[in-house]
Order: C-alpha cells, then structure tokens, then sequence
C-alpha cells in the first residue's frame, strides 16, 4: 500500500509517515520547507525518514497547480493523508495570503488530484478553531460553525465545505479530522508548550495570555497518530453513506486549564517560570473541549494520553534535541 502524506516534514506529517513506514507501507512524502518556523527542524525530521527504503520525498508547494497535476498523473497511491498547510492563528494576522494560497488554493489541487486518481480514502486535517467562540461544551461535529474568529479558521471551514461538496459531485470517500491542540516530540515551536519548554530553559519569561483563564484539549501526537492510521483503513461506505465522507474530532476530552498545564510544565523542568500575564490575543479562543464519542463509537478508539506523561517525553525529546 502506496500513501501520499503532504505535510511530511511537519510535526503530525513525520509522525504519521514515520507510523506508516513501522507499519509496512510505501509512503510518498511532499512538502514545501516553508520558513514559517526552522527549516532545520523540517529537515532533521525528514533525516529520521530518509533512511527508509520505503520512503520517498519531493520538496513541491501545494499550490503548484503543474507540480500537483503531475504528482498524481505520475503515481499510484492506495489513500492520501492531507496534513500539509499554513498552521497558527496569530501568524493569520500578518500573512494572510499565504492561509490563501495554501489552504485553499492548495486544498482545491489536492482535490482535484484525488478526484481524477479516483484515490480510494483522502483523510485531511481541520481544525478545532472551526469551533471559534462557540460557548456550547464539549464541541461537537454537529454543532454550528459558522463564526469563525480568525483567517485560519475560516480556511479550514472552508476546506470541510470543499471536501464535502466533492464527495458528493465525484463519490469521493473523504474523512475531515479536527484536532485539538496536538503537541508532543518533533513538535511545532510556534506552539506554546514549546515557548513554554524553550523559555524556562532559557531563563526567560514566558507569556500567559487572557491572564491564563484559558482551557485547552492538549492532545499527544501518538493518540493523533493512531487516531488517522485507524480512519485511514476505514473508508466511509460509498453504498451505505452518501455522500461517502465524515467528520471526526480527535480531542483528549480533558480540557486542561492553562495554569495547570503550566505547572506540570514547572515541575517537569524542575523551575518556576516568571510569568507576564496579558489579555486575550486576536483571533484566540477561551476553551476548546472535544466531544469523541463518533471516532470512539467508529473506528474503537479515543485519546487518553494524560498531560503529565505527554510533558514529560516532550521534555526529554526537546532536551536531547536541544542538548540542554
């Protein structure tokens, strides 16, 4: 079984890559090596991968319209892992374009690649901040998102409405994932456990936004891992489904409060952080808790990972990384 992962030298795409590849598979990696955060990171996730004979990597750009034409005419892939976008809400406020160009320009040729492949599963990354403000908990597939807060948001609402209407035209057999707060080794820097972990490494302060009344659904990347592989091999029916596409979360369902998940941070570091409380940042949520029951009830599986344990392999990864 042949599997494309776009997004492969990001933090969940090298983790599923590399779950595939321990799982048997022939995995077709793509990404761009954007410098939104250290492209040497990128790389030295793609180093862990290379080595596999099973593994194969191109550097291409979502929105290349020829590049991704040519990617699907040239192989033969079994199912397609789409986790390849512009991430992060903040940096939606200075670089909207490239929310544009990626996430939906590049969706679209994602898209179009799978329809003419006839590509039996796409699962593709949303996004817990589709929820926006939404005071109703847990957050649930069924609720109302149509008031997103921020750009990324937006694009990710709209990549749910693009994927379904595709499944409906083509009888696409299409998942949507919404993650919640997904952190853990080789993670994204831009995340705030890592500013967190990096700060007080650094004797730095860090920053607690919203003066830390803020509650998240930290979720650990091998329960995301697990999460995507178990959808992966579990289709929606086109005859028994129509159109053939579904919408999961995959959430700890254990929202944490952020002091809290700073003092487990402390106590994993040995250190108490000096703290700068500010107000709530522009397009930012108070809380996010995912409601699990549909991928428990569909694939027998939900997130359980606790914060503690997460924390610390996070820790002990960034010390080694870092040599701190």
């Amino acid at each position: 079984m042949q599997v494309l992962v776009t997004g492969a030298a990001g933090f969940i795409g090298y983790h599923v890559a590399q779950r595939l590849l321990q799982d048997g598979m022939q995995v077709y990696g793509i990404d761009n090596l954007n410098p939104y955060y250290a492209v040497e990171l990128k790389k030295a996730r793609l180093a862990q991968l290379e080595p596999d004979p099973n593994f194969q990597f191109q550097c291409l750009d979502l929105s290349d319209r020829n590049g991704m034409a040519a990617l699907f005419e040239n192989h033969s892939f079994d199912g397609v892992i789409h986790l390849a976008a512009q991430a992060g809400v903040r940096y939606s406020l200075k670089n909207p374009h490239a929310y544009v160009d990626s996430n939906l320009v590049g969706f679209m040729h994602v898209l179009e690649g799978c329809r003419y492949s006839q590509i039996p599963h796409l699962v593709y990354a949303s996004s817990s901040s589709v929820y926006g403000a939404n005071k109703k908990v847990p957050f649930s597939v069924e609720d109302n998102v149509d008031h997103p807060v921020s750009l990324y948001a937006a694009t990710k609402k709209a990549n749910e409405l693009m994927a379904h209407s595709y499944s409906h035209l083509y009888q696409l057999p299409i998942t949507g994932l919404r993650f919640f707060t997904v952190y853990g080794p080789w993670g994204r820097p831009d995340m705030a456990y890592f500013k967190f972990v990096d700060a007080i490494a650094n004797g730095k302060p860090i920053d607690v936004y919203n003066f830390g009344e803020m509650q998240r659904d930290f979720t650990y990347i091998d329960d995301v891992v697990e999460g995507i592989i178990r959808v992966l091999h579990r289709p929606p029916n086109k005859d028994t489904t129509t159109p053939p596409y579904q919408l999961y979360n995959i959430g700890n369902h254990q929202p944490v409060t952020l002091l809290h998940f700073i003092e487990v941070i402390e106590t994993e570091m040995g250190t108490t952080a000096e703290k700068n409380f500010l107000p709530m940042q522009p397009g930012d949520v108070p809380a996010t808790y995912a409601d699990v029951d549909a991928l428990m009830k569909d694939v027998g599986f939900q997130p359980k990972t606790p914060i503690e344990e997460g924390i610390h392999l996070f820790v002990t990864w960034y010390r080694d990384y870092y040599q701190s």
